[in-house]
C-alpha cells in the first residue's frame, strides 16, 4: 500500500488551521500537571508522517526536547520533515519533536536566583522534564531511546547547564546564542574544570553563535574586551575556549560562529546546521548506486544494512531502516524492472516489521505485478488479518472475482 494518505490523529494548532475541511496540521497540544513545578505545563508535540500512515508499526523515533516551543516549534518541525521525509530525504531520521512553551520563562530556563525577580528555577524545571515530561511522552508514543534538547539564548544557557551538570538526560545538545553572562558568569567559571575533569563519550554539543558585536569588531577584540557591551558573545567564545581545552573528554562538538546573524535570526540556521552536525552520518548516500544493475540484490540489501547498523553503533540502540523508506525503495525497483530487488526489499520490510499491515499489501502488489495471482490474494489477505484497510480490501475482491 502506498503512503498516500495520512490518518489525522492530531489536534489543530491555532494558525494553522484554515477551515473545517481544509486544515494543514503539524501537531497537537497535550496538557501534562507537574507536580514539581506545581502547575498544568502545555506540550506541542509533532509525531512523522509515517506513524500516520500506519499507526500498527513498530517503528520508534528519537525526540526533540524544543524549549522555548511556542517560539520555534513550527520552524524546526518544518526543518524536521524537510531533511527527513520530503524528496526521499534521509538527512535526518524521522523526529518526534516536543515543544515546551513557557509560563515563566526567567523562572525556568535560569539555573541559579539572580536580581530581584523569579530566577533561579532551572533544577526544579529539569527535574520536571527528566521525571514527568518524558516519561509521559514514552508513554504515549513511540519513542527510541535518543533524545536531542535544543535552546536559544536563556534556552541555550539551560541546555548548557543540562549538559554540564545533567549530561545523562539526553543524547545530543544544540544551545543557540546561549546567556552564558548569567549570574557573573557563574555556569561559565564552573564549566570549565567539569569538561576537563569528566567523560562525555556518546554526547554530541552543537554551539550557535550569533554577531552581536559593536560594528568594527571582531571575535578577537571582544575577547580583549571588558565592558558590559560585549559581555554576551565574550561569554560565549571564552565557553568555545573551554570546549576546546577539554579535548580528550569524549565530546564531539561544533562550534560556528554567524556573522551575519544577529541574536534574533540565528535560530534557524543554527537549528539546520547543528541537526546537519549531530547528524552527519545519518544520511545515505548510496540509492543511486542500488538501482544500477551492476548491484544485485544482496549487494544492495547489504549496502543498505551495513549502513543502518552504523548509525545504530552512534545512536547507541538498533535502528531499523524505516518501514516508509524502503517500501518506496520497493516501488522503485518495480518501477524499474528490477524485481529481485523490489522482493528483497518488502522481504526485508516484512522480517523488521511483522505487525504493519502495509508491508503484506506491499508484497501481494508485487506479485500482481509479476502475474502471481495466489501469492498475491494471500499477501492481501495477510495484511487484513493484521489490519482491516478499504483500499487493500478492493484489491483482494478484485483477485478473488477473477
Amino acid at each position: 500500500m502506498k503512503c498516500l494518505t495520512v490518518l489525522l490523529i492530531f489536534f489543530y494548532l491555532e494558525g494553522y488551521s484554515q477551515s473545517d475541511n481544509n486544515n494543514v496540521v503539524i501537531g497537537k497540544k497535550d496538557i501534562i500537571y507537574s507536580k514539581i513545578l506545581k502547575e498544568n505545563r502545555t506540550v506541542w508535540i509533532h509525531v512523522p508522517h509515517s506513524v500516520g500512515d500506519n499507526i500498527f508499526s513498530q517503528q520508534r523515533y528519537p525526540v526533540l526536547y524544543l524549549l522555548d516551543g511556542d517560539g520555534h516549534f513550527m520552524s524546526v518541525v518544518g526543518l524536521v520533515h524537510q531533511l527527513s521525509e520530503v524528496n526521499g530525504n534521509t538527512v535526518l531520521p524521522d523526529m518526534i519533536v516536543v515543544g515546551i512553551p513557557n509560563t515563566d520563562r526567567q523562572r525556568d530556563l535560569t539555573p541559579t536566583h539572580s536580581g530581584e525577580n523569579t530566577s533561579g528555577g532551572g533544577e526544579a524545571f529539569a527535574s520536571f522534564i527528566e521525571q514527568e515530561l518524558m516519561p509521559y511522552v514514552d508513554s504515549l508514543y513511540p519513542t527510541a531511546p535518543y533524545k536531542i534538547f535544543i535552546g536559544h539564548s536563556l534556552g541555550g544557557l539551560t541546555v548548557v547547564n543540562t549538559l554540564i551538570h545533567h549530561p545523562q538526560m539526553f543524547n545530543a545538545y544544540l544551545a543557540i546564542d546561549p546567556s552564558m553572562w548569567w549570574d557573573n558568569q557563574l555556569l561559565l567559571k564552573a564549566s570549565g574544570p567539569i569538561l576537563t575533569g569528566n567523560k562525555f563519550n556518546g554526547k554530541a554539543f552543537y554551539l550557535g553563535v550569533a554577531n552581536t558585536m559593536a560594528p568594527g569588531m571582531d571575535t578577537a577584540m571582544v575577547r580583549r574586551d571588558t565592558s558590559k557591551n560585549t559581555i554576551h558573545i565574550r561569554s560565549i567564545l571564552l565557553f568555545a575556549d573551554a570546549l576546546r581545552k577539554a579535548s580528550g573528554n569524549g565530546l564531539r562538538w561544533e562550534y560556528k560562529y554567524y556573522k551575519d546573524d544577529n541574536h534574533g535570526s540565528v535560530p534557524l540556521i543554527s537549528e539546520y546546521d547543528g541537526l546537519r552536525f549531530i547528524f552527519n552520518y545519518f544520511d545515505y548516500k548510496e540509492i543511486n548506486k542500488l538501482f544500477d544493475s551492476s548491484f544485485s540484490a544482496a549487494r544492495s540489501v547489504s549496502s543498505l544494512l551495513d549502513h543502518y547498523h552504523a548509525i545504530s553503533r552512534e545512536m547507541g540502540y538498533t535502528v531499523l531502516p524505516p518501514e516508509s523508506f524502503i517500501n518506496n525503495l520497493g516501488y522503485g525497483f518495480m518501477q524499474n524492472k528490477q524485481n529481485e530487488k523490489a522482493f528483497a526489499f518488502f522481504e526485508m520490510n516484512i522480517e523488521n516489521y511483522p505487525k504493519s499491515g502495509n508491508v503484506y499489501d506491499s508484497m501481494g502488489d508485487f506479485y500482481v505485478a509479476t502475474g502471481d495471482k495466489e501469492k498475491a490474494i494471500d499477501y492481501f489477505r495477510k495484511a487484513l488479518a493484521v489490519h482491516e484497510n478499504a483500499d487493500t480490501r478492493q484489491k483482494l475482491q478484485k483477485l478473488e472475482q477473477k
